[in-house]
């Protein structure tokens, strides 16, 4: 067994992803071997060797490399010192089979702002209560790789579309809702949406549901209301949740805002 093993693996609530994984690898090596789905992968730390479809690659920690399902690869680390990754595993029809082909050809993406995208993704998915970030960021991401693969001229953002979905998220502000069910009631594609709405307002959905949850929270704790209570009214996952965002946003906690 490798020493410097480190492994964390779970299924994360975002409809696409089959499944999250981040390791830390020193002397293990990935036979040869496929998935059933995409592999999204970033390095934070070493270089990866893999072998594609007989072809030999290098990963970078500046790049984002896209596994397509059913096409032979393995892995190694390219040094002694091992390497530290993270990985998401996307639903097979998360982009369509149609770009397998380019995929096999070019599966290292040189693309900082996506690469800092898939980062920002895999923060969301590790904090309990930020499955809409993450719905957000993965529409992005989702749209940019099939950008890449087969390059299409994007939809201009449409400021109606912003105030349908400005609305909804003022109607659920602590229900909350998930970008896919949003994007079904304004039939319109996820990421068209975070586009239209990002264009017209200066911040993402996720961004503007938080802020107005921050609200709703600073009322309730000038009330009076218990910060325990106070997460569960406004529609945070918990009170460490709302700690994190509140401190974020006006730099003290729920109670010493409260008491001051």
């Amino acid at each position: 067994m490798d020493a410097g093993q480190r492994v964390t693996a779970w299924r994360p609530a975002v409809a696409g992803i089959v499944e999250v994984l981040h390791a830390r690898y020193t002397g293990h090596t990935y036979p040869m071997h496929t998935h059933d789905c995409w592999t999204l992968l970033i390095v934070d730390d070493g270089v990866i060797e893999y072998d594609l479809n007989r072809t030999h690659h290098g990963v970078l920690r500046s790049q984002v490399t896209l596994l397509p399902p059913d096409v032979a690869h393995d892995g190694r680390a390219a040094t002694p010192a091992g390497f530290r990754k993270r990985v998401l595993y996307l639903e097979p029809a998360t982009l369509d089979t149609g770009l397998i082909g380019a995929a096999v050809d070019a599966p290292n993406l040189t693309e900082p702002a996506l690469r800092q995208r898939v980062h920002r993704l895999h923060q969301a998915l590790v904090q309990p209560g930020e499955e809409f970030a993450a719905q957000s960021r993965f529409a992005l991401i989702r749209e940019g790789l099939a950008q890449h693969l087969r390059p299409t001229p994007t939809a201009r953002p449409e400021p109606a579309l912003a105030r349908r979905l400005r609305r909804l998220l003022d109607e659920r502000t602590v229900d909350g809702l998930t970008l896919e069910l949003a994007a079904r009631e304004l039939d319109a594609s996820p990421a068209h949406l975070v586009r239209s709405f990002t264009g017209a307002y200066g911040l993402a959905p996720h961004a503007y549901l938080t802020g107005r949850r921050i609200d709703a929270a600073r009322r309730l704790l000038l009330r009076g209301v218990p910060a325990g209570q106070v997460a569960a009214a406004t529609g945070f996952y918990d009170q460490p949740h709302l700690t994190r965002h509140f401190r974020r946003y006006l730099g003290v906690t729920p109670a010493r805002y409260a008491a001051g």
